[in-house]
């Protein structure tokens, strides 16, 4: 069974509110999936939040420790593709390379296309050390939406 939920209906859950300053995000009900919406000041800090977010679900971010330094490099035709490419990455590298991430720097340039400079901050992954919570498939399209005003709101799901 499918429950489908329009755009402009999202249900806050309590589960997990995560907020640093004006930074945060939250993840919103949905049955199968980690719907996540991410709140932020700007566009460079929603995407910074997004990874953080991306990271905190599958493992316990505040017990990895600085000892190794990544390049990443994404880029995008839109801001939508950003997010997806961006989210992909990093799922990459949590999934795929095994490096758990503490802490992004990311630049955020738009000229014939998106891109996004960054550096991953972290060490290989340890299963037990991370408290490694689930593994995350892949980013959607699906109910993936970008707002730009006083702050900037990203919504975007992850198919577990």
């Amino acid at each position: 069974m499918h429950f489908r939920l329009s755009p402009s209906f999202f249900l806050p859950i309590n589960i997990r509110n995560h907020s640093q300053n004006q930074l945060s995000y939250r993840l919103l009900e949905h049955a199968t999936d980690a719907f996540i919406e991410v709140t932020a000041d700007s566009l460079k800090e929603a995407f910074t939040v997004a990874g953080e977010s991306i990271v905190d679900t599958t493992l316990d971010r505040k017990t990895v420790d600085e000892k190794e330094q990544k390049s990443l490099n994404v880029s995008g035709k839109d801001l939508r593709y950003l997010l997806f490419n961006w989210l992909e990455e990093i799922n990459y590298q949590l999934i795929t390379k095994g490096f758990a991430i503490a802490r992004f720097e990311l630049e955020l340039q738009k000229n014939e296309i998106y891109e996004i400079t960054a550096k991953a901050f972290g060490e290989p992954i340890d299963l037990k050390k991370h408290h490694f919570k689930v593994e995350i498939k892949a980013p959607t399209f699906h109910l993936m939406e970008i707002l730009e005003g006083k702050k900037t709101v990203m919504r975007f799901l992850m198919d577990l």
